[in-house]
Parts: C-alpha cells; sequence; structure tokens
C-alpha cells in the first residue's frame, strides 16, 4: 500500500489517502475540510473511496465526512469512545472557523487490534487514547497514522474535554515506541518523522 497526504483546512490537518496499488481501492482518513482537494486528489489518482476514517472525533479531522460520505457513499469508521462526538455539531466557533460540517453518524465502531482491509491491504486500529478517548493510530506496512497522538518532536495537547496526559504517554510508550524505529509517523498535523527520530529527539521521551 502507498499513502498520499492532503494538508486541509486552517488548522491544517493531514488528510491522508490510503491506497492499495493492485486495486485502487482507498481509504480517507481524516477529511477536516477542503473537500474539494480531497476529491481531486481521488479523481487525479483515478482512486476508488471504499473507507471513511476518523483517527478521532475532533472537528478539524471530520470536517468534510459529510462531504465525502454522501459524494463516494463511504461508510464512517472511529473509535467507539470518540463516535458520539460524530452526529452533531460541536466546537461551534471553530467549525464555522473551518467551514466544517457536522459528521453523519459512525458506521462501524472500532477496538483496539481490529484489522481494517482496503483492496488487498490493511490496516490494524491501534488504541491510543489521551488526545480524546477514542484516539486510534493506523499501523500499515512500515507506517502508522498516529491522528493526534505523536507529532514531529512533540505529542497531542491533553487540555480538550476527555483528555489525559498520564493516558497519552502510556499510549505513545507502549504502542508506538514499541515499533520498530524505522517505522515512518504520519501525524495528523506538520510534518512526517520516525519512531527512530522521535525516540531520541522528543523531548517528551528523553
Amino acid at each position: 500500500m502507498r499513502y498520499e497526504t492532503i494538508v486541509v483546512g486552517a488548522l491544517e490537518t493531514n488528510c491522508y489517502l490510503v491506497v492499495c496499488e493492485a486495486t485502487r481501492e482507498c481509504a480517507v482518513i481524516d477529511p477536516g475540510a477542503d473537500h474539494e482537494l480531497i476529491f481531486l486528489a481521488i479523481a487525479e489518482g483515478e482512486l476508488k473511496p471504499v473507507l471513511l476514517i476518523n483517527t478521532h472525533g475532533h472537528v478539524d479531522h471530520t470536517g468534510a465526512n459529510r462531504d465525502v460520505k454522501e459524494h463516494f457513499g463511504t461508510p464512517i469508521l472511529i473509535h467507539a469512545a470518540d463516535a458520539p462526538m460524530l452526529g452533531k455539531i460541536q466546537e461551534l466557533e471553530l467549525s464555522l472557523f473551518l467551514a466544517a460540517k457536522d459528521s453523519p453518524p459512525a458506521d462501524r465502531t472500532l477496538k483496539d487490534g481490529d484489522v481494517i482491509r482496503i483492496g488487498r491491504g490493511q490496516l490494524r486500529v491501534l488504541h491510543t487514547p489521551g488526545h480524546s478517548p477514542g484516539s486510534i493510530s493506523l499501523l500499515g506496512d512500515g507506517f502508522v497514522l498516529s491522528g493526534d497522538t505523536l507529532f514531529m518532536e512533540g505529542v497531542g495537547r491533553t487540555d480538550l474535554p476527555g483528555g489525559s496526559r498520564p493516558q497519552l504517554v502510556k499510549s505513545i510508550r507502549e504502542k508506538l515506541m514499541t515499533l520498530p524505529d524505522e517505522t515512518l509517523v504520519l501525524p495528523g498535523h506538520g510534518p512526517h518523522t520516525t519512531i527512530g527520530h522521535e525516540r531520541e529527539n522528543n523531548p517528551e521521551f528523553e
């Protein structure tokens, strides 16, 4: 499988297309805004979206859920603990700022260890709470989509409702820092990094 990054919205959320090269099927991960950019990338790649996955329920990651689902008919997947965030307007001022729409409810809820199939490839769900109760990371072949849990030389904020710094640190130590050093980290915002780089340079883990 391969991935493509599309930076969307005023908060520069990384939306990812995870693609099975053999079938051209793809999953849309965290369509936070700017659905036109997402649609353009899908059309240019001649891709077939089959799933929409949210790494967590914050509006800067879910703001284009409705547009993507209505256009492509993709079911929405999210961890059960964050599913209640969908289906209602949240963070109204931020939603207006991002031109985000309310998300349809989840079609399927996820749990730790679930395997999500995309064409002939797959992603494995790692429940990594702390930024939100239902935050997940998605482990592919040589890469992990870390949502807002782990960033280059930083970690996700924990001062939002449902956040927990002890949980966040535990999630990173037990679920992410146990991955091979060469594992590419694809975060929800900012540049890509690797587990090895974060092990050596992230001030949270010195």
